[in-house]
Parts: C-alpha cells; structure tokens; sequence
C-alpha cells in the first residue's frame, strides 16, 4: 500500500467510505505500468530455475509404503531443499485421515512452519514484487503453503487394496485458486505419465514470467495457457479486475477470474447465521477450530474466514489442514496454558477430546451439501460438543460487541430460495464482510493519518521529523464524532470491540505495517527536499572535510532508498545521483578516485 501524506491519506479515506456506498464492482483488468528497463534487466538477469523458485518451491510425490507408511517418493526439481523435519510434515499433511474416506480425487491445502536458517537466493528480486501486493498476498515469510492433489481408488493389484498417492506443490505464495487450478491439469496427466510429465511441467514453470503484481499473465503449461492478473494493493477494494480474452488468445485455455478467492457462501452457508459473530472472532486473533468431515471443507473453512477480514491481514498462525503428527501438535494443545490465538482445521475425531478446551469450536457437516435450507441454530455450549459427530454449529461462550445484522441473513435466505447463483450469493457475503471491515478500520486510519508530521515541517537539513505515538484513549475519544455509525448502520458496543482489537495480534501487525509506511514516507519526502536544494551553492560554504561528510551522507540515503523502495517521486533517486557526481567533481582528483569506488554494503 502507497503511503500518502496526512492530507492525501485523509481523501484516501474518504474514498474508502463512498465504497460502502456503492456496488461491488467489476471492471476490466489493467496492467500496471512496468518500472521501466530497471524491470526487464532484471529479469534478464535470472538464472536458471530462478523464474521457477519465484512460483514454487518445489513439487513432491507422496506414496504411501505398508512399511514406511507415507513417504516422499519424489521432489522436482532435484537440487530442491528440505529439511527432514519438512518432510515429516508433508508426509503427513498430504494424505487426509484415515477416517475422512475420500475415495476419488480430493483437493486441499495445509500450511507449516518453515525451517530457521533457510535463505532465500531471490530475495531482493521478491521484495520488488511482494511491494505492490496487497497485504494479504504477500510471501508467507516463516511458512510453506502445501497445495494438495490427493488421489485414492481401489486396486486389487496392491496389498492394501487402494492405490494412494497426492501430489503437492510447495509455495510461499497464497495464491490458492490458481494452484488448485494448475494442479487439476498436472496430477490427472502425472498419474498417468509419470515422472517425465513432471520434468516438462517443471521446464514450463521455468519459463514463466515472475509473479508480478498488475500485470496480465500468460502462462504456457502441459499444452494448454492459463491467463490471470495478480491483484496490486492499489486496487480499488470491492472491485474485481476481470481478465478478458483477446483476438491474439487462440491458444489460452483457462482464464482465472481470481487467483486466491475461496467461495465464503459455500464455506460459511453451514454457519452463516453466525457470520458476523465469526468475523469478530477472527477480527480479535480469538482461539478458533474448525471441525470438518473432509480436508478440503477443512481448508477452504479456515480460508474464508481468514479472508473474512479482508483488506486487513490475519497476522496470526492458521493451518488449514491440521493433524496429530503436526509438529506443533503439543504447543498447539497442551492445557497447561491458554489456547494460542491460532484457527486449526481438523478433520480427526481424536480433536473433539483434545481441544474441548478451545474457546470457540465451529463444527460443519459436508459443506457440499447446501441444497436443502440451513435452520435457524443458537449458539451452543462448549460441553455439548464430545465428539466429531456432534451436530453443525458454532460451540462458544462468546457474546458479540456489535448487534446482528438480520439484513445479511434475510438476503441470503432469499437467495438460497429463490436459488440465486452461488456466485451472486458469495459477491454479496463478500461485499457486507468489507464493508463491516472497512467501517470499523476507518476510523483507525484516520486516526494514524494524524500522527503524520506536516509536510512544511520537514527540513533538508534536520533529521526527519518523528511520528506522533499512538495513544490509545485519544483514539477512543475520536470515536465518539467520528467512530463507525458514519458508515455502518449497526449498533453495538463498538468501544468495547476497539478495545480488545488494540490488544490482538491483527492491531499489532496492521499498527508496525502502517508505521513502516509512514516513515518511508517521511524519508521519502525528506529525500525529495534535498533534492531541490542547490547543492553546489551549499558547499561554497563548506570544508572539504564537510564536502566528503555529506557525498557519504547523500550515498547512504540513495542506498537506503533504493534497499527499502521508498515511495520518491519519479526522477528522484537520478537526480540525487546527478547531484552527487557534480559535488564529487567540485573536488580535488585524488578524493574524487576515492569516492567513486562503489561502497561496500
């Protein structure tokens, strides 16, 4: 997200609330003007498998062995990295319980921690691209995202009487609707053909352009072309960019309308009467498990209601997929401390037991079920849940802050009976989720634009000015003009709600985001100043000691600015380096040799 100044932010803001006026809109998808030549070159400097690692990680095989039981049949490519420890927890991930019976093809996804100490060869080239994305699509920084194409179906010819086996893609991306897509063309032609099918997969990955924020993507694989954009973190929130085929598109096959999107009516329509007792839960980084029949309900459970406080980031761990042999398994269970703030889903009836203490169980029956009408259900008590045949239901003690809001459920009753498309149905669960997001986020905006120092306070030659703190009761007293009722029409204790979101996990990384942005900004701006002072007339007054101080104080600005990507106005960091060059040509030849050797980080 581009940091503006406390006026630019203000409008900002403004514009955030005319959304909650308007529709959902969907408009066609634009590119983002590339960087210019900087990009391409970097691109050129790529070196092999690199435009693959910028995608994926790796791809693995994983068999299952009467003896070994699962094991890692396979990684691609070979030279891949992971620890054993890793490969543990893929195993395991990879294959649903015992219990779940997915016969068939079966999709899902799982999340695990990633090993200390691993470095990541791309690292500058993906801050440039993590920088345009939304918060919520950035690399996962300690975790591995799991993309799971799970097959089992009887074979006589085996003594276990099933062949098992999934495919799994390995990725610090969130993107995942395009994964599941790539792996619905992968796996069914990998059970077929083998490693080689793999090998050419790998080799077409490799050719893919790099995960690019903006840009429209065409990417070739197994003979077929799958088109999407990768949403920017300037894109207007509520609005869709739909990729549109052209008359140069005879060979795409797939158009991918959203590459991380789950469907939140399909998700939530088990419990959609508590959506918005849900959203709270989620918004206060509460302790939250899902119970479901199936890994894929499981998954897609816990990434909705990850995705429910969007455009906030949930900064809080989530597994999609968890089970008993996850690493984590006793810190996430023991009853010697508090449950974490953390969203489990778990599909092994052994949780029902283990995680009776949790605070707030939601447990949902086959969520592909959603033809007949889902009944009116109160909130249950936590000692009625013994086991993973309890009913469907959201388990808690908890009483919300905000009143509910009858309007949301009435209009997806409606839709339910009058069998309006799924996709309308999840347009609108999406809309009213941003919207109640949006309301109770704006106000804290507003709030942090005020901390922003004026921009005539900012002097070249004085440090940046700092950032007012955040106090937390000068906050609250803002609410009171300017709280949510100017742009939510429910009622509630919305001070009381603030008030536990200021102690929760979300408030802390969306505050340190937010912060980070707004002294770049300040460093930005102070480089812009300096920019447009005359130099040359200023070091007529100085020493040449002085002279030498401020050309390294000047490289080390434009370092800074260049390694954090600060948000100068165009034509600033050329202009600083001309600025540079003439004040190390005012110099004597011998200190001039000296400070044009490149400085060593």
């Amino acid at each position: 997200m581009a940091l503006q100044t406390a006026e630019e932010i203000e409008e900002q803001v403004e514009e955030s609330e005319d959304i909650l006026e308007q529709d959902v809109r969907v408009s066609p998808a634009e590119e983002m003007p590339g960087d210019g030549p900087g990009e391409e070159e970097s691109d050129q400097l790529l070196l092999p498998w690199d435009r693959f690692s910028a995608w994926l990680h790796c791809i693995c095989v994983v068999g299952f062995d009467l003896e070994l039981g699962q094991a890692v049949e396979v990684i691609y490519p070979h030279h891949s990295k992971l620890t054993e420890k890793e490969k543990t927890s893929i195993c395991y991930l990879s294959f649903p319980d015992s219990n779940s019976g997915c016969l068939g093809d079966t999709q899902f996804c799982f999340r695990f921690r990633q090993a200390s100490g691993r470095q990541l060869s791309l690292g500058c080239f993906l801050d440039r691209c993590d920088r345009d994305a939304p918060v919520s699509l950035k690399r996962d920084q300690g975790h591995f995202y799991g993309y799971v194409y799970f097959r089992q179906v009887r074979d006589k010819s085996l003594k276990r009487g099933y062949f098992q086996k999934s495919l799994v893609l390995i990725s610090k991306l969130p993107y995942v609707t395009f994964f599941h897509s790539l792996l619905k063309l992968l796996a069914p032609e990998y059970f077929e053909k083998q490693e080689p099918c793999l090998e050419a997969a790998c080799n077409d990955i490799d050719r893919w352009p790099t995960p690019s924020p903006g840009k429209i993507l065409s990417l070739p694989i197994m003979g077929v072309v799958m088109k999407l954009r990768i949403p920017t973190c300037y894109d207007k929130p509520g609005t869709s960019q739909l990729v549109q085929s052209t008359q140069g598109d005879n060979l795409v096959s797939i158009v991918l309308p959203t590459i991380h999107e789950v469907d939140l009516f399909r998700c939530f329509y088990p419990v959609f009467f508590h959506i918005q007792m849900l959203w709270e839960l989620v918004l206060l980084g509460e302790p939250l498990v899902v119970m479901a029949p199936s890994p894929s309900d499981s998954s897609d459970t816990v990434l909705a209601l990850v995705s429910c406080i969007s455009p906030l980031r949930y900064c809080s761990d989530f597994r999609p997929y968890f089970t008993i042999h996850d690493n984590e398994f006793k810190e996430y269970t023991t009853r010697t401390q508090a449950p974490p703030s953390v969203i489990l889903g778990v599909t092994n009836p052994f949780f029902a037991k283990t995680l009776q203490h949790w605070p707030h169980i939601i447990r949902i029956g086959d969520i592909r079920q959603t033809g007949e009408m889902a009944k009116q259900m109160k909130v249950k008590k936590l000692k009625n849940l013994k086991t993973l045949d309890s009913k469907p239901g959201v388990y808690s003690a908890y009483k919300p802050f905000v009143n509910k809001d009858e309007d949301i459920i009435k209009q997806l009753q409606k839709g339910v009976q009058q069998k309006r498309p799924s996709a309308a149905q999840n347009a609108i669960l999406r809309r009213y989720f941003l919207e109640l997001t949006q309301s109770f986020i704006i106000p804290l905006e507003r709030y942090v634009a005020s901390l922003m120092p004026l921009q005539k306070s900012i002097s070249p030659w004085k440090s940046p000015p700092q950032l007012r703190p955040f106090i937390q009761e000068e906050f609250m007293k803002t609410l009171e003009k300017a709280g949510p009722q100017l742009t939510s029409r429910l009622k509630g204790d919305w001070i009381g709600l603030y008030r536990q979101f200021l102690k929760s996990p979300n408030f802390d990384g969306w505050f340190r985001n937010r912060r980070k942005e707004m002294m770049q900004k300040l460093e930005a701006l102070h480089l812009e100043s300096l920019c447009e002072e005359d130099l040359q007339l200023r070091i007529q007054k100085h020493t040449e000691v002085e002279t030498v101080d401020l050309v390294l104080k000047l490289k080390d600005k434009l370092t800074q600015a260049e390694r954090e990507q600060l948000p100068v106005r165009a034509g600033t960091l050329a202009k600083l380096q001309s600025h540079i060059e003439s004040i190390i040509l005012a110099l004597p030849e011998d200190l001039q040799g000296i400070l044009h050797k490149p400085v060593t980080p």
